[in-house]
C-alpha cells in the first residue's frame, strides 16, 4: 500500500485531452442560459408528492430545487440538491434521466414534455461552481474518529462527504491517479468531461476528505487500514472486463471499453484507426462505439450475440448510437481473430435463437469481417479476492450488505456502490454511499455510549 497523498489540496478543472478531442466530445446536452432556466423552471408544476423525487435513488427534492431556480434563489437551489446528492453536478449529466426523475414526470400523463430535470440541476450547480462560493456545507465537530474507503468513485465520495459532516475522518484510497472512479475514467466525454468531474471532486476537499492515490490495497493493506481505523468503507467498483476467450485475442489491436474511454479522456488516446468493432450491447460499449465514430472510425459495428430486444442498454442509448452512425450486428457471436501480430479481421458466427431460448450456431452462416481495432464491452468482473477467507460475506463475488445501513457481516466493514450491487448507475453508488455514512455514523456513536 502506497502512494502520494493530497489531503486538503485543489484538483485543477483542467482535462489533459487535447482541444480537438474536446471538440469532437461537446455537450450531449447543453447547458441552459439563465432566461432558459427560468422559462422551464416555471413549466414545473411543483407537485406536492412528487414522482419524479421518488424515482431518484437520491430522493433529491426536486420541485424545492426547481421553485428556488424559479424565484432566482440559485444558492439555495444547489444547497438543496446537495443536500440529497453529493455528487448532483456530476449526475445531472451521466444520470439516465430518461428512465428515472424525467420518466416519472407527470406530464407524461397529459402528452406534454416533461420537464427538464437534469438541465436544471446543472444549471444551478454550474452556476454555485461558477461563482466561487465555498461548499455549503461545513465539516462537523471533531468526533476524534477515522475511516478508510477504498475506492475512490461516487460511492466513497459520496460515503466520505457524509462522515465528515458528522466530524469524522475520511480517507480515501484509490489505486488511479485521480480521483472519482468512472465519474472520471469511464463516462463518455460528452456526457461527463473529466474535468467536470474533478470540478465536483475539490468541493470535498474543502470539506476536509483526503486523498491517497496510487494506493493499491490487497489483504496486507487491509488488514494495516482496518488496525488503524474505526471502521472500513469497501467502494472498489467492479474488475476487468471479461475476455472473449478465442483465439487470437492476445493480438495487439484488442483493447477493453473501459481503457479505451479512459484512454481518450486523460489524453492518451486522440485517434483510432478506419474498422472497430465494439463486443456487446451495454451502455459501455455504447459510449465505446460513439467515442470510436467521434475519434474518426469510418465503420463501426456493434456485434451481440443476441436481438435489440435483449441488449442492456437503454433504447434512448441505443438510438443515440444509430444517428451517430454505429452499425449493430444482432445474433453473431466472434469466433476468432485473424492477423499475425495484428488484428486484420475477425470470423463470425451466426446465431439463432431456438424454442427453448439457447442460440444455435449456423456454421453455414459464417463470415468474416474485416478490422483495425477490438473493443471488449461484454461485462466486468467482481473485484473482492482480497476479501476472501476474512468475515466480509460474499455472494457471487459481490459483498453482501444491509441495504438500509451499508453494513456487512462484519461489523467494522461497511460497502456500496457496484461491488456490492453488481453494477448499476451513479446514482446508485450515491445513495449506498450515502447511506453507508450515516450508518457509519451512527454505528460509531452507538460504539461510543456504550
Amino acid at each position: 500500500m502506497s502512494g502520494m497523498t493530497n489531503s486538503h489540496g485543489r484538483f485543477q478543472a483542467q482535462s489533459p485531452g487535447s482541444p480537438e478531442i474536446a471538440a469532437r466530445f461537446p455537450d450531449l446536452h447543453p447547458a441552459f442560459d439563465p432566461t432558459a432556466a427560468v422559462v422551464e423552471a416555471n413549466r414545473c408544476l411543483y407537485c406536492f408528492d412528487a414522482p419524479c423525487a421518488q424515482a431518484c435513488p437520491t430522493h433529491i427534492d426536486v420541485p424545492k430545487f426547481i421553485k428556488k431556480i424559479a424565484s432566482d434563489n440559485l444558492e439555495g437551489s444547489a444547497r438543496t440538491i446537495l443536500e440529497a446528492n453529493i455528487l448532483g453536478a456530476s449526475c445531472s449529466r451521466a444520470c439516465p434521466v430518461e428512465v428515472l426523475c424525467e420518466g416519472a414526470c407527470v406530464l407524461h400523463r397529459y402528452n406534454k414534455q416533461p420537464i427538464e430535470i437534469a438541465k436544471l440541476q446543472r444549471f444551478a450547480m454550474d452556476t454555485l461552481y461558477a461563482s466561487g462560493t465555498p461548499h455549503p456545507f461545513t465539516p462537523g465537530a471533531d468526533a476524534g474518529k477515522s475511516v478508510a474507503l477504498i475506492g475512490g468513485g461516487p460511492a466513497s465520495l459520496a460515503c466520505a462527504a457524509e462522515l465528515r459532516r458528522h466530524g469524522i475522518r475520511a480517507q480515501i484510497y484509490d489505486a488511479r491517479p485521480l480521483p472519482g472512479g468512472l465519474n472520471t475514467y469511464g463516462i463518455a466525454e460528452y456526457k461527463l468531461p473529466l474535468a467536470e468531474s474533478l470540478r465536483e471532486i475539490d468541493m470535498l476537499t474543502q470539506l476536509g476528505v483526503e486523498f491517497h492515490f496510487n494506493s493499491w490495497i490487497d489483504a496486507e493493506g487491509l488488514a494495516k487500514l482496518e488496525a488503524e481505523n474505526d471502521a472500513v468503507f469497501l467502494g472498489m467498483g467492479l474488475g476487468a472486463i471479461h475476455k472473449l476467450g478465442i483465439a487470437g485475442e492476445e493480438k495487439s489491436g484488442v483493447t477493453n471499453a473501459l481503457d479505451f474511454i479512459a484512454g481518450y479522456k486523460s489524453g492518451s488516446i486522440d485517434s483510432v484507426p478506419p474498422k472497430v468493432a465494439v463486443i456487446g450491447a451495454g451502455n459501455t460499449a455504447i459510449d465505446a462505439a460513439n467515442a470510436a465514430v467521434r475519434l474518426g472510425a469510418t465503420e463501426v459495428h456493434m456485434i451481440y450475440r443476441r436481438g435489440p430486444e435483449q441488449m442492456s442498454a437503454f433504447a434512448f442509448e441505443y438510438e443515440h448510437a444509430k444517428q451517430e452512425g454505429v452499425r449493430f450486428l444482432w445474433h453473431v457471436a466472434p469466433k476468432g481473430l485473424v492477423g499475425e501480430d495484428l488484428v486484420e479481421a475477425m470470423e463470425l458466427m451466426r446465431l439463432v435463437p431456438s424454442e427453448d431460448g439457447s442460440l444455435v450456431p449456423r456454421p453455414e452462416e459464417d463470415f468474416t469481417l474485416d478490422l483495425d481495432l477490438v473493443i471488449l464491452a461484454i461485462g466486468q468482473s467482481t473485484h473482492t479476492e482480497f476479501l476472501k477467507g476474512g468475515s466480509v460475506k460474499l455472494e457471487r463475488g459481490r459483498v453482501v450488505i444491509d441495504r438500509a445501513t451499508g453494513q456487512t457481516t462484519n461489523a467494522k466493514y461497511f460497502a456500496g456502490g457496484d461491488c456490492a450491487n453488481g453494477g448499476r448507475e451513479v446514482v446508485d453508488a450515491v445513495a449506498d454511499g450515502k447511506r453507508a455514512g450515516v450508518g457509519i455514523a451512527a454505528w460509531l456513536a452507538e460504539k461510543k455510549e456504550a
